[in-house]
């Protein structure tokens, strides 16, 4: 069993990174126009986080968004039960900037009852471009398959590769991507917007916009422009944009930027990640999380 898995080709090490570039993926740049246990607790203490000082006029925008994001937290956590999109994702890994990558996602959120486990997280990937990974199927399931995803190759080598069962934070899971599949999703996003946005708020220089009547994918949404001037150890970006569709009241866009180089207008992109054709509370069953479902590829 260890040979196939050797020769899988780091399936997760493409799990996450990115095939167009964003002018052909987008039109034009838009700008202005344990598993999930992991950050729960930081995001319990940040729903009930408020600056202990005044802050700033250049800060104001950023505690407006860091409210709007402890509202979209808690839609999520309390009338979403599941969504479908196209997910298309960019990171940079190391010095490497990856491609875009689109993949239809299928995401049940993780609810609990009095303390007990009601619905497991549910995630189940088709990745549709760049040619490299179209074809690749991966699903993880809370409390299931031993805590491992269940993944295939596609293409020609889905041909000749097994269905694998590997542990998402593995050294193969994670080979080429910066956070494991357990922490994909919406909800996953929100938690880590509001702990960035809690941190930036102790920076005397950070400066944040929000601006009404943004458009992304011709959805309606609400920008927040989030910059910290000073590169410190802590900071983990120069400069990000969030997204927040104004119906939904949820992230359906976030990209991050390095620090510019010498001369340079903007930094690298660090990392992006676009909720395309969202639609929540669905209605999907186990059937969509069951590597064995006759409508998908992995013991074909």
């Amino acid at each position: 069993m260890n040979t196939p898995r050797r020769q899988f080709l780091g399936l997760a090490g493409g799990l996450l990174a990115g095939g167009l570039s964003q002018s052909n993926l987008f039109g034009q740049d838009p700008q202005w126009t344990k598993p999930v246990h992991r950050v729960a607790n930081a995001a319990l203490s940040a729903q009930k986080a408020s600056p202990a000082t005044p802050v700033s006029s250049a800060k104001a925008a950023l505690v407006r968004g860091l409210e709007m994001a402890r509202q979209s937290l808690t839609r999520s956590k309390t009338e979403v039960n599941d969504y479908t999109a196209v997910l298309v994702k960019r990171e940079r890994i190391g010095d490497t900037i990856g491609e875009h990558e689109f993949m239809t996602i299928k995401v049940r959120n993780r609810k609990e009852a009095n303390g007990r486990l009601v619905q497991p997280f549910s995630v189940y990937l088709a990745f549709a471009k760049p040619t490299s990974v179209k074809g690749r199927e991966v699903i993880y399931v809370e409390n299931q398959n031993n805590g491992n995803i269940v993944a295939h190759e596609g293409g020609f080598k889905g041909r000749f590769l097994p269905t694998v069962s590997i542990p998402p934070t593995g050294m193969l899971a994670m080979r080429g991507q910066r956070y494991p599949m357990t922490e994909i999703g919406v909800e996953n996003m929100i938690l880590k917007l509001i702990e960035r946005g809690e941190k930036a708020l102790q920076f005397e220089d950070v400066h944040a916009e929000l601006r009404n009547g943004a458009r992304f994918q011709n959805r309606q949404c609400t920008l927040l422009r989030l910059t910290q001037p000073t590169r410190r150890p802590d900071a983990e970006f120069h400069t990000a944009e969030v997204f927040m569709d104004d119906e939904l009241n949820m992230p359906i866009r976030y990209i991050a930027h390095d620090w510019p180089k010498a001369g340079g207008e903007r930094g690298e992109v660090i990392e992006e990640y676009n909720y395309l054709n969202l639609k929540v509370n669905v209605g999907l069953t186990d059937a969509d999380f069951d590597p064995y479902n006759e409508a998908y590829n992995f013991h074909s």
